[in-house]
């Protein structure tokens, strides 16, 4: 009996599989719940929904004013349980998304000063998050221990479950976004008054759970830091092979910086800085995962241009970090804001607004060769030039589940299909799942 309950679930997924592996055109309130990812009332191509939190479902009972903004994701790794951490103007939501057709609202950090913030950022190194707010006072950053949800109880779906912090670093007020890197322990804040706006640089390794951060260092030389991604350098810059990098969006430039030694971080080590025709402000962006390009947003080049323009993705090459060369940009299918973006192989998840999330896949980043492969609007009543929608994605659980956060409408749990004729491939991998879960 068993088997034949496996062949049986193989005969759906490998026909689930082949049937949306097949384009399907898209436009405002073109979702059909079927085909190309049954996007409901959103549409879609080549996104599955899976499932959709409004904001009231995740403790924002009635509020009118909150709104929701960043995202982030943490995976457990003894029991491989994964979460999704929400920003919201007036604190961070906690959903546990292992299932992601059933999602489960765990409780609700507020916010460390009570007071309302458009922005929260989030990221996550080992079990703890550390959350910053900007304009809220004296906020600083607060430091969550992830581990609270795997036993958290929501037995009473009528009593909203608020959790505590187990710390705060104050030597900061406020502070616009957050960025760590995992394989070194540093945490990035930026835009933090306390550091010119630039790197305020936290040491994380503090051993024992629920220790507080300390202080490493700063860069203040190039201003007001909006976002940065720092890696262990592992490109093709063999100057520089082995260095703790930053890659920082400065408003107006990007703006490489070698941060290897936290303490001593001069003017010198300012890698370099280059700007772009027509910027209008410099947001953020994300390394290729070979550390040749690096591809980036302007939040506000659509909204500011004399006509409309469509979504445009700039895209540099990096592998000479001291004298990177900007190769131009990419035009998307939508006339909207771009917002965050990251990359996962060959694709770009960027989330752009009133359009929602658009994927677009990298053919060929030196000449620019970059197509729109699939996207799911999580938006529906227009692609206005707004700030409405989709604030940002998460893309990197092994499970293959997509976050988007909406400003709106909530957090989305999606996935992304294969390219058509691999159907059967995923239901292989969908036989393969299902064999395990029955021998266990």
């Amino acid at each position: 009996m068993k088997h034949g309950f496996t062949f049986s679930l193989l005969i759906v997924v490998v026909f689930w599989s082949l049937a949306v592996g097949h384009d399907e055109p898209g436009g405002k309130g073109g979702g059909s719940g079927s085909g190309t990812g049954g996007g409901g009332p959103f549409a879609s191509r080549r996104v599955s929904l899976l499932s959709n939190l409004t904001l009231s479902d995740m403790g924002n009972l009635g509020a009118s004013n909150v709104r929701g903004n960043d995202v982030w994701g943490w995976t457990d790794q003894d029991s491989k349980r994964e979460f999704a951490i929400f920003g919201l103007t007036n604190g961070t939501s906690f959903v546990e998304v292992t299932d992601p057709t059933a999602p489960r609202y765990l409780g609700t950090l507020q916010s460390h000063t009570g007071n309302n913030s458009s922005w929260r950022d989030m990221k996550i190194y080992n079990e703890q998050a550390y959350i910053v707010a900007d304009f809220n006072g004296d906020h600083g950053v607060q430091v969550f221990d992830m581990t609270q949800l795997l036993d958290a109880d929501t037995s009473d779906p009528t009593d909203p479950h608020y959790f505590s912090a187990v710390g705060n670093y104050d030597t900061i007020t406020r502070a616009h976004n957050i960025a760590i890197n995992e394989d070194t322990g540093f945490a990035y804040v930026v835009g933090a008054p306390q550091s010119n706006g630039g790197l305020h640089i936290l040491d994380l390794n503090g051993g024992a759970a629920g220790s507080m951060p300390t202080y490493a260092g700063e860069f203040s030389f190039d201003g007001y830091t909006h976002d940065t991604q720092v890696v262990v350098y592992n490109g093709p810059d063999a100057d520089h092979v082995g260095k703790e990098i930053a890659f920082s969006s400065n408003e107006d430039t990007v703006t490489i910086v070698d941060v290897t030694n936290k303490s001593n971080i001069g003017e010198d080590q300012m890698l370099s800085r280059n700007g772009y025709a027509e910027s209008q402000y410099t947001h953020q962006g994300w390394l290729s995962e070979d550390q040749r390009h690096f591809f980036m947003n302007d939040e506000l080049d659509e909204q500011r241009s004399d006509e409309l323009i469509q979504t445009r993705t700039h895209v540099w090459n990096v592998e000479d970090l001291d004298s990177p060369d900007y190769l131009g940009f990419y035009e998307g299918t939508e006339a909207t804001i771009d917002h965050n973006l990251y990359v996962v192989g060959d694709l770009i998840y960027q989330a752009n607004y009133t359009s929602g999330m658009r994927v677009l896949k990298i053919n060929d980043a030196q000449s620019l060769d970059i197509e729109e492969y699939a996207f799911f609007d999580t938006y529906a009543p227009d692609n206005d030039v707004t700030f409405n929608g989709a604030w940002s994605v998460f893309p990197f659980f092994e499970s293959g589940t997509v976050l988007i956060s909406d400003r709106q409408n909530g957090l989305f749990m999606v996935t992304v299909v294969p390219e058509p004729g691999s159907g059967l491939v995923l239901g292989v991998l969908g036989l393969t799942v299902i064999y395990r879960r029955r021998r266990n």
